[in-house]
């Protein structure tokens, strides 16, 4: 049980020290990965950062009290923002790095004994399923993705008709929660999506990046305007039931069960 939150969590490995560990051994290891870019007006730029770690965190803890022996890692704080170069101080990784880091954690762990890896995803803008293919034959390990952003529906507010998909209702109302000093809604512009002009890429099955300035004038794509942090606190406590249940399940899995093998 956890009671003192100053001290040193075995389960958060940029806190934990090697004594912790030696004496409670993980067996699932738990990577938040966000990115670093424009979210807005109003949001910060570590907000996908914020958010993977947060809930993974929290996740971890509350699979940790049913039994799980998860650890998190430090947070990969960049992403694939390519479309978003222009804006300042965004940082982009390509898919060639992406899963350079990524292997590199995964043969590291499987050295450790630790072959069950949770990816905790807060960017729209990673892929990381062939790369989880490619490096589960690779090296036998487990590797389960969470993309946090597609594991419930937010319930948007009933004025909201703008309702977007960055540094909209549901991500300011996590960062009122979460980090509520570095939100300002004074700041807020609309979220407005300017459409395509070539017919047909807006089809269902048809996908091509959005040029993401000339897209999104304010770097938002939502109407941010109704977001509260009661919302936000609702939404995340949702989220990390969800994720912590995923966490304790693959922790108490046993090889050969499907589809840990």
């Amino acid at each position: 049980m956890l009671t003192d939150s100053s001290a040193p969590r075995p389960f958060v490995l940029l806190e934990a020290n090697y004594r912790q560990l030696l004496e409670d051994r993980p067996n699932v290891a738990v990577l938040p990965w966000g990115a670093t870019e424009a979210h807005g007006y109003h949001l910060p730029h570590g907000t996908d950062v914020i958010e993977a770690t947060h809930m993974a965190i929290r996740s971890a803890e509350m699979a940790r009290l049913r039994g799980a022996k998860p650890i998190v890692m430090p947070t990969i704080p960049f992403g694939n923002d390519e479309q978003q170069l222009d804006q300042i101080a965004t940082i982009s990784i390509t898919t060639t790095t992406a899963f350079a880091i990524l292997r590199d954690v995964v043969r590291s762990l499987a050295k450790q004994g630790i072959d069950r890896l949770i990816i905790v995803n807060g960017h729209g803008g990673n892929e990381f399923e062939p790369l989880i293919r490619d490096l589960q034959g690779e090296f036998g390990v487990l590797i389960v993705l969470v993309n946090f952003y597609q594991l419930h529906p937010y319930p948007h507010d009933a004025s909201i008709q703008n309702k977007g998909d960055h540094a909209d209702e549901m991500e300011t109302s996590l960062c009122l929660h979460l980090c509520p000093q570095w939100v300002r809604m004074d700041q807020a512009g609309a979220g407005a999506r300017v459409a395509f002009e070539i017919e047909g890429l807006a089809s269902p099955g048809v996908w091509t990046p959005r040029p993401w300035s000339k897209t999104h004038p304010d770097t938002g794509s939502g109407d941010p305007s109704a977001a509260t942090a009661e919302k936000g606190a609702a939404y995340f406590d949702k989220l990390c039931a969800t994720i912590a249940d995923v966490i304790a399940n693959v922790s108490a899995a046993t090889k050969g069960q499907l589809p840990y093998i």
